[in-house]
């Protein structure tokens, strides 16, 4: 064992249990329900699929506009109620950038719906690509009043967790085989929204299972920063830093998405996934996910499903000498892990 290694083992030890951390992560995001007022936008059939455009309503702050959510399913065109896999883009990207991955899906009997995450796509209007979400990041981490946004991450959570409730309600969805995949950004947003939300029946993280706390405390930041640069560079002007650095990164991180360096972390949110199926794909090289942190969940997910009697549920693939990238083999091995444990539920 290294010694880089073993103060994050005794954290994991000491960690809460899995109920008290679902709690807490549900807690910290609660905020007054609405009503979603979903619907259609369109809906076009084409190659034996049905592609509808979709909204909902998933908070309403006072003095703003309600929070719309844009969202795109791909399902065969045919009557019945299918399972379904939400597929959550990156950083800069958009619902219509994971059409391949939701198509995939639709092919299988599965239907596949993708939302645009908070200041992505359609929720930010023409900009370019991630420039509203690093100026919401930069607000947020500005904001001293008692309910701030949590752009960068949470809040698409809470997003996810009012999609399920849309989608339960919906008569072409099956609200019991219910699975989630994301990239990059995406796969960060599966494993903090579906850990804590049991509805989720199957997960598959890609290239985002991480330890921020490992990144900090061994110079492994400086990626995850550079995905949002402008707002730590905001952050490091109010803190009189002359560049971003380690504490940049820690001060912003910690208000931002408070808890993400301990409680929230990878390492402690991967076993309340146990024993639901889970496939979490990575790359050995990828330096937005330092693979020995990355490690550290994959060890907590592995210890979790072991105790519960579930490790042939869980499986981790590591992509040798991959960078931040997902291989098509991922691609495809992701897509079979949701569609085997949707369907055949083995």
């Amino acid at each position: 064992m290294t010694p880089l290694l073993f103060p994050f083992l005794l954290i994991l030890a000491q960690a809460p249990d899995a109920a008290t951390t679902r709690q807490q992560f549900l807690k910290l995001l609660d905020r007054p329900r609405v009503d979603p007022r979903p619907r259609e936008l369109g809906r076009e059939t084409k190659d034996g699929m049905a592609r509808i455009r979709l909204e909902f309503i998933s908070e309403e702050r006072p003095g703003k506009a309600p929070e719309k959510v844009p969202a795109l399913l791909v399902r065969p065109d045919k009557p019945g109620k299918f399972p379904v896999v939400i597929v959550l883009h990156g950083t800069g990207g958009n619902k219509e950038g994971m059409m391949s991955w939701l198509t995939e899906f639709a092919k299988k009997g599965v239907a596949g719906l993708a939302i645009d995450a908070r200041y992505h796509g359609e929720r930010d209007g023409a900009r370019n690509k991630a420039e509203g979400y690093t100026e919401a990041i930069a607000r947020a981490w500005r904001d001293k009043g008692p309910n701030p946004e949590h752009p960068w991450f949470y809040d698409t959570a809470y997003d996810l967790w009012r999609l399920i409730d849309v989608l339960e309600k919906r008569d072409d969805i099956d609200a019991t085989r219910i699975g989630m995949l994301g990239t990059s950004m995406g796969g960060i947003q599966t494993w903090l929204s579906a850990s804590v939300d049991e509805r989720v029946k199957v997960a598959a993280p890609l290239i985002g299972v991480q330890s921020m706390r490992y990144g900090l405390e061994n110079d492994g930041w400086h990626a995850r920063a550079n995905t949002v640069r402008k707002a730590h560079e905001e952050a490091a002007k109010d803190l009189g830093e002359p560049v971003v650095n380690a504490r940049v990164a820690r001060e912003l991180w910690n208000k931002v998405l408070p808890g993400i360096t301990d409680r929230f972390d990878g390492p402690a949110m991967m076993p309340l996934f146990a024993p639901r199926p889970l496939y979490i794909g990575n790359g050995e090289k990828d330096p937005n996910c330092p693979i020995v942190g990355a490690r550290l969940a994959f060890a907590a997910a592995e210890k979790a499903y072991a105790a519960k009697g579930a490790s042939e549920k869980l499986k981790v693939d590591v992509a040798l000498g991959v960078p931040h990238k997902v291989t098509d083999g991922q691609k495809a091995d992701s897509i079979a892990w949701c569609v085997r444990w949707l369907t055949e539920g083995k």
